[in-house]
């Protein structure tokens, strides 16, 4: 709100004296715009704060009435109280019509959260300044004098200022006799002069000539903010920093003089010669002169209250090939929903690096998009179009002079032209990490949210996409769902029902609206309480209308959110039936590469029913899968079409019809060989179903040359994932006593001994398969247990997974084979664990740990008995 405020509001002829806001200036809109939303929001945003009770209510003439009122509160005919009271019992709120009375910022948001249209007319009647029974706004005492407000100075260095600000100037007073009060100083042309001949460390704190001017506030209160002497330094690059040590404890207060003395209004501004106001209240450090200065390390979680940090990240991706985690890694079932976004640290700027002059003209426009009217605020949007946006410098230039914040509030005024400008600025520099966060810390996502209801199509989809760009982090997320925008976006995708009525221009038009909406959506869809959400509002059946669209710039998105959403079961199921497989399989043609990794993805994860396997099978989907390997150069498309080929491997017709036939173990293969460690795991885990049910598995695999040494190589990696993957594979291909033998002379039983310290379950399930696999050629049980691979499987038994349980009971019966491994079993406490297992409804588990129950049994009995003989 600061920032608004450093421009005066425009008072009718007795502005001092009782005077009016007048209603037609567009700053006045303006500075009251600015006002209803801090206020309104205000016990969002400062929950703890809201709660605190004013020592003086405020009270102004109401249009509200009774019936505005619902839940909370207690109506009695036209009498209104809440049912929050202060600890002696007064309420909150009270109405009394015409006149409503509240004693806390909560109360005061939820009245302007019930006004609704009305909410712009409480903001002006509370501010006209304060009136005494005379209908002056100033002490009764110093109305002849000429007198406006009084402030009350507590600095860190002297005693406390009670200060009169007057026509006159500016000058200290004490308390009368009589309840009036004495001039006790020379009067000063304005605050600053007068705080810098009283207080030694205001004084050396300002290092500049500055212009004083006094602000309207709520309450009556006079906010002092002091203005640098022209811009100086914004053609000849940062100004030189200023001294750090501006007053910490100075404090501004306003107290209107009554029959009972004085009363404080707080909180207040802290003064400093360098600190401007920031979105939230605070003061904050501009960093325009020393952008260089900053300190790195600080989160910009941790810096909501004292400022937002530089951007650690560059411009980004445009809006039409916004990446989705599941590119890069198609095997997460569900998205990553975690926070780290929102604790980037800051980057530290050379420091010996000049800011280009774009940042300081950027910085300008924005000073003219402060105080226009509604043509100078277009044409002021329009010169800023002209930068390029989607530099980090120009983002930071918009946010530093606070750009954000009037961007912010130009989206709450009834003019489109102005709405349209703001948003095609604020979707590009929202690319920027620290923007979007600030963005949604001063609550402009629910003003874009809002927007989506709009009439204006145009309106429609940048208001769509700039939520698209801004919900990339699980808090923006949840406020879009919070505020209703799942429902409003999915509505968006209804946009292209009616388009063969339409013009060619208006179909583009709506065309473009449904494809802002469903990259909005996929946005949000990384959330799982919003994949349910998506669903309810019945997405699914537009998401597949849409997958039919001959638009190919809006099938990215369309299918970025199927596959998204892919990872839920009822997902998978509506994906099915709504016949959407055969139009995945379709785009697998496509000739763009991401649009292509998409649907891959997309059939990787509904690929889990083997009814959608067949689907695959039916519809050819096999055949342009495997044409994707080819594709080595892109990392992201060869994991997802990998990923895609292991799902439909499952089912053993697809191996034996259309991979077989298609060479695709061959090229599987020959991925292992990709430097990218997403690759390695998918072409292994491809890889398993392809040599389980080839017919002759054994012969294909021992045909590839350098195959098997391939794989041992790959038991080196550092990847856990790759290591489960290669584990696997290595368990299906040691079924082939040939191929184990292979195994075994390239040094597979120490590699498999080395990694058995792990602690991951999918990693310890599948090398505990490939060790018990591996047991089964000459010496390598023994082997086994000279690499001291015996205790760590024993503690395996102690792991909650079943899977785990059964692979390494499998594995203990193998190597139980060797004495010297059973006497490592006993003497690690083997057999309490497996007599629990062999009670198992598992059959293959009983079997196993009663084997190897047995192995150890016979061993001591063969003991006992050597010890009998002799």
């Amino acid at each position: 709100m600061g920032a608004s405020l450093t421009r005066a509001a425009q008072w009718t002829t007795a502005s001092w004296e009782g005077g009016e806001l007048e209603a037609p200036p567009p700053m006045n809109d303006f500075l009251l715009g600015e006002i209803l939303r801090f206020a309104e929001t205000f016990d969002s945003r400062h929950p703890r704060e809201a709660e605190h009770v004013f020592k003086e209510p405020l009270q102004w003439r109401t249009a509200l009435a009774a019936s505005d009122f619902k839940t909370g509160y207690d109506i009695r005919n036209s009498d209104v109280q809440s049912r929050e009271k202060d600890g002696d019992g007064r309420p909150l709120l009270q109405l009394c019509p015409p006149a409503v009375s509240v004693r806390s910022f909560g109360q005061l948001s939820k009245l302007l959260q019930l006004a609704g249209d009305k909410k712009l007319g409480e903001v002006r009647a509370c501010l006209q300044d304060y009136e005494f029974s005379n209908g002056h706004s100033a002490p009764p005492g110093g109305q002849q004098h000429m007198d406006i407000c009084n402030l009350i100075i507590e600095p860190c260095d002297t005693e406390t200022l009670h200060v009169t600000c007057s026509t006159a100037g500016v000058f200290l007073t004490k308390q009368g006799q009589e309840g009036g009060s004495e001039r006790t100083s020379d009067v000063f042309r304005d605050l600053v002069a007068l705080l810098k001949s009283r207080s030694p460390h205001f004084a050396a704190s300002i290092k500049q000539d500055f212009a004083v001017r006094e602000l309207p506030s709520a309450r009556g209160t006079r906010h002092v903010e002091s203005v640098e002497a022209e811009e100086r330094g914004q053609r000849h690059g940062p100004r030189e920093p200023q001294e750090k040590n501006a007053p910490e404890k100075a404090r501004v207060q306003r107290g209107p003089h009554r029959a009972g003395g004085k009363k404080k209004y707080e909180p207040c501004p802290r003064w400093t010669s360098l600190r401007r106001s920031s979105s939230n209240g605070e003061m904050k450090e501009p960093m325009s002169g020393d952008l260089h200065k900053r300190k790195a390390g600080l989160g910009a979680k941790g810096k909501m209250k004292g400022e937002l940090s530089v951007s650690s990240v560059p411009a980004g991706l445009s809006s039409q090939k916004i990446k989705t985690p599941a590119g890069g890694d198609v095997f997460n079932e569900s998205s990553s929903e975690s926070e780290e976004e929102e604790e980037e640290p800051e980057r530290c700027p050379e420091s010996n690096v000049d800011l280009p002059s774009e940042y300081w003209q950027i910085q300008k426009l924005v000073k003219y998009l402060k105080g226009g009217d509604q043509t100078a605020t277009v044409l002021t949007l329009c010169a800023l179009m002209d930068f390029s946006l989607m530099q980090e410098t120009c983002q930071l230039a918009i946010r530093d002079v606070g750009g954000l914040e009037v961007l912010i509030n130009l989206l709450d005024t009834d003019e489109v032209k102005c709405k349209i400008g703001s948003l095609k600025i604020l979707r590009k520099i929202c690319h920027n990490v620290q923007i979007r966060q600030a963005i949604v810390d001063m609550g402009g996502l629910q003003s874009i949210v809002a927007i989506l209801d709009s009439p204006v199509k145009e309106l429609q989809a940048l208001a769509a996409e700039t939520v698209a760009n801004v919900a990339r982090f699980r808090r923006a997320r949840r406020i879009v769902r919070q505020y209703g925008g799942i429902r409003k976006l999915v509505k968006l995708l209804d946009c292209v029902s009616g388009l063969a009525k339409l013009t060619a221009k208006n179909q583009e038009r709506d065309v473009e609206v449904a494809r802002c909406g469903a990259l909005a959506l996929w946005s949000c869809s990384k959330t799982s309480r919003n994949k349910e959400a998506i669903r309810q509002a019945g997405g699914i059946p537009l998401l597949g209308r849409l997958l039919k669209s001959p638009h190919k710039n809006m099938l990215i998105p369309v299918v970025g959110t199927l596959q998204e959403c892919a990872s839920v079961e009822n997902y998978r199921i509506a994906i099915q039936t709504e016949g959407m497989i055969k139009d995945l399989v379709k785009n697998l043609s496509s000739d763009n590469d991401e649009l292509q990794m998409h649907c891959a993805s997309a059939i990787f994860k509904c690929a889990e029913d083997k009814q959608t396997r067949d689907l695959v099978r039916q519809y050819r989907g096999l055949q342009p899968l495997v044409a994707l390997l080819s594709k080595a150069d892109n990392k992201h498309l060869l994991a997802a079409a990998t990923g895609a080929i292991w799902k439909c491997s499952i089912s053993p017709e697809n191996v034996t019809k259309i991979i077989d036939q298609l060479d695709g173990v061959r090229l599987v293969w020959s991925l292992l060989k990709n430097p990218s460690a997403d690759v390695q795991r998918s072409a292994a885990w491809a890889l398993c179903p392809c040599v389980e049910n080839a017919k002759d598995a054994g012969e294909m695999v021992r045909s590839l040359v350098g195959g098997l040494e391939l794989i041992v190589t790959l038991l080196k990696s550092t990847n856990t994932e790759v290591l489960a993957s290669i584990c696997a594979a290595v368990a299906k291909i040691a079924k082939d006593k040939e191929n184990l033998a292979v195994l075994t002379d390239h040094g597979v039983v120490p590699l498999l001994a080395s990694l058995t310290n792990t602690t991951d379950n999918r990693l310890l399930c599948h090398l505990a398969e490939a060790i018990g696999r591996c047991c089964m050629w000459g010496s390598n049980r023994t082997s086994f247990g000279d690499a001291g691979a015996v205790p760590p499987l024993v503690h395996y038994l102690k792991s909650k997974d079943s899977a785990v349980h059964k692979s390494t009971v499998m594995a203990l019966y193998q190597l139980s084979k060797e004495p010297n491994n059973c006497i490592t079993m006993h003497r690690r406490g083997a057999v309490k664990p497996l007599i629990h297992f062999m009670g198992s409804d598992d059959a293959a588990l009983q079997e196993y740990s009663a084997g190897c129950v047995r192995n150890i049994a016979r061993l001591a009995q063969a003991n006992r008995d050597t010890l009998l003989y002799v």
